[in-house]
């Protein structure tokens, strides 16, 4: 019989928030594949497992992948953790749950701690909708791509951020956004966990002041659909009537459909549009 992979939540900073089952897998597996070993070793020698440990990381995540699916063929069963939080979510951990997929491998996922998750719970902002963008790339035009596209966003947006980048990152949301209603959570399930419930534009001023420690996650406030609809309604403001109509029809859309949509982009009546044109 084939092995199965078992994705383990480990905890984001307290202990106590392993959950049993996952410590029961972790003595069981006949593997565990981890982050970093110097890192997960701490934890498995806290609860005293004994389970043989390999490293699994973002520099060996493809070739790495293979051998584990080679070993539970064979019919061992493997374990992944991570440094903190639950695998496959922003870390190398997706790459192989998706070979696993191809290979026909069996995966199951044991829940437990998410920093992500964590923050959004206690932000204090909107949570049936949100969107988990973890670190901005660092690469300058992809950063740039991702930070426009987050200005339009209504749903509630997570980041992750560390100490050293966290002034610049800000200052870059709070110009690419606009000034937005944001919890800074941070050192979460830790002895100093804090959350700052402020805007980006005092999150700017108070890191000014103060030198920022430890892990954070940003949890911003989506924009609001009024805004979007009253800037939609501004950038159409100014342009003649035929010429917005123009704009839909040259795209081969029916004249009827256009007057819809110009309806709708200024805000007034489908009649009006109509009467303007006669």
């Amino acid at each position: 019989m084939q092995g199965k992979l078992y994705l383990c939540a480990t905890p984001i900073g307290n202990l106590e928030d392993i959950t049993l089952r996952v410590l029961r897998t972790l003595q069981e597996v006949d593997l565990i594949a981890a982050e970093d070993t110097r890192n997960s070793i701490k934890l498995l020698n806290h609860f005293q497992i004994k389970t043989p440990m390999t490293s699994y990381h973002e520099y060996n995540k493809i070739e790495k992948a293979y051998q584990l699916v080679e070993k539970m063929k064979a019919g061992q069963d493997v374990a992944l953790i991570t440094d903190a939080g639950t695998p496959g979510i922003s870390d190398p951990g997706e790459e192989l749950v998706c070979i696993c997929q191809e290979a026909g491998i069996e995966v199951t996922s044991l829940p437990g701690a998410a920093a992500c998750i964590t923050a959004l719970s206690m932000s204090g902002l909107p949570t049936r909708r949100f969107a988990f963008e973890a670190f901005l790339p660092k690469e300058k035009k992809e950063r740039a791509f991702i930070l426009s596209a987050l200005e339009g966003e209504t749903r509630t947006v997570i980041l992750y951020e560390a100490p050293h980048h966290l002034r610049k990152t800000l200052e870059e949301l709070l110009a690419a956004l606009g000034d937005r209603r944001l919890s800074v959570c941070r050192e979460l399930t830790k002895k100093y966990e804090t959350v700052l419930a402020t805007t980006l534009s005092g999150a700017c001023a108070y890191y000014k002041e103060h030198e920022p420690r430890g892990e954070f996650v940003l949890v911003i406030e989506g924009r609001s659909q009024k805004e979007i609809i009253e800037k939609r309604r501004e950038s159409w403001a100014g342009v003649p009537l035929e010429a917005h109509m123009e704009h839909y029809e040259s795209q081969g859309i029916p004249r009827k459909e256009a007057m819809k949509l110009v309806a709708k982009d200024r805000g007034i009546p489908k009649r009006d549009v109509y009467a303007m044109l006669l």
